[in-house]
C-alpha cells in the first residue's frame, strides 16, 4: 500500500495546533522530528536549531523548529485531504508545505539501514541488531534503539562509550541518568559491572532499554525506572548524557547518588558550557580537564571523600 506524505516545517509553539489540525484533516499518522537536518541530539549552530532530546525530568522533548510529517491514504479522498491541509496550514508554516508519494515500507526499521557496527576504545563494539562484528573477541553490544535516542553515532554518546571502555568496571555499580536506549548502562554491564540502574522520564526509552538489556543477556542485573524512582543507595559510578542545563540542576542529586571516591561522567555538553557545568560539580567532585570532540565535551571527576 502507498501513502501520501505531507511535510510541514514549523516552530515549536505552533506544533500542537498543527498536529491537531492534521489529525482532524484525516491524517492516519503524525510524527515530529528536528526541523534541522542534524542527527538526533545535535545542535546545528549554523541554522540556530537546537535539538533537545534529553531535557530535565518531567519536561517534554521539543526542538525550536520541528518538521511534521503526516500520512494520508493514497486514494482520491486521501489526496484531497492532504492537499487541503497543505493549503490551509501553509500560513502557520516556516516553509511551503510539500507532498510526496511513499511506497509502503517497515518505516520503524528504515533508519537502521544506514547504521553499521562501530568500535569504541580498545574492545567495545556497538552493533545494530542482526549485523556482525569483525573481531571475535570483542565486547559486543547488540542494539536496537527503536524510538529512543542513543546509537553511539553522536559525539556525546561516543565519548561516554570510550570512557566506559577504559574505566575499570569489574564488580562495580553504575547509575545511568537519562538512559535513552540503555546503551551506556548495558555497555557497563557487558564490560563487567555487577549492577546498573537506568533512569529516564520517557516511557519509550525505558521500554527500549528493557528490550535491549534482554537481547544482551543483562536484564537480570539492570534496574530500569523513572526519575521519581531513583534509588536511595549510592553507586560506584554515575553517568549522565543529557544536556548542560539539566546537568547543572541535577548536580546535588547526582552527587548524593555517587559514593565517596566514586566516579562521575557527564556529557551532552557544548564546549562553551563545560566551565559552568564543571563549576556546578566542583564542590562535591575533583573534576578532570574536559575531553572534547566535535564541539562537545565529556566531563569526568571523582567524588570527594565524605567528612
Amino acid at each position: 500500500m502507498a501513502w501520501i506524505e505531507l511535510e510541514l516545517l514549523t516552530d515549536r509553539d505552533a506544533a500542537p495546533l498543527l498536529e491537531a489540525a492534521l489529525e482532524n484533516a484525516g491524517a492516519l499518522a503524525v510524527t515530529m522530528d528536528d526541523g534541522g537536518d542534524s542527527l538526533a541530539g545535535e545542535i546545528d549552530s549554523r541554522a540556530g536549531l537546537e535539538a533537545v532530546l534529553e531535557p530535565a525530568p518531567g519536561a517534554t522533548p521539543l526542538w525550536r523548529q520541528l518538521r511534521i510529517k503526516a500520512l494520508f491514504e493514497d486514494d482520491p479522498a486521501g489526496t484531497m485531504q492532504a492537499e487541503h491541509a497543505a493549503e490551509t496550514l501553509a500560513p502557520q508554516c516556516l516553509a511551503t508545505p510539500s507532498l510526496h508519494r511513499l511506497d509502503d515500507r517497515p518505516w520503524e526499521r528504515v533508519w537502521l539501514e544506514d547504521l553499521h557496527p562501530q568500535r569504541f576504545g580498545q574492545r567495545l563494539w556497538i552493533c545494530p541488531r542482526g549485523q556482525a562484528v569483525p573481531e571475535p573477541d570483542a565486547v559486543v553490544i547488540d542494539l536496537d534503539p527503536g524510538l529512543a535516542f542513543g546509537t553511539g553515532h553522536h559525539a556525546t554518546t561516543a565519548l561516554c562509550l570510550e570512557w566506559l571502555d577504559r574505566t575499570p568496571l569489574r564488580g562495580k555499580t553504575l547509575l545511568d541518568f537519562g538512559c535513552g536506549s540503555g546503551i551506556l548502562a548495558i555497555t557497563a554491564l557487558k564490560l563487567g559491572a555487577a549492577r546498573a540502574i537506568a533512569i529516564d522520564h520517557d516511557p519509550q526509552a525505558l521500554e527500549a532499554t528493557r528490550e535491549n538489556a534482554e537481547v544482551n543477556a543483562v536484564g537480570e542485573r539492570l534496574c530500569v525506572g523513572r526519575p521519581e524512582e531513583l534509588p536511595r543507595e549510592a553507586s560506584d559510578l554515575v553517568l549522565a548524557n543529557i544536556l548542560a542545563e539539566p546537568l547543572m540542576t541535577l548536580a546535588p542529586t547526582l552527587a548524593r547518588l555517587c559514593k565517596p571516591d566514586g566516579l562521575l561522567a557527564l556529557s551532552g555538553i557544548l564546549t562553551r558550557q563545560s566551565e559552568a557545568v564543571s563549576a556546578a560539580y566542583w564542590p562535591d567532585f575533583m573534576m578532570d580537564p574536559p575531553v572534547e570532540r566535535e564541539d562537545w565535551v565529556l566531563l569526568t571527576g571523582r567524588r570527594r571523600p565524605s567528612d
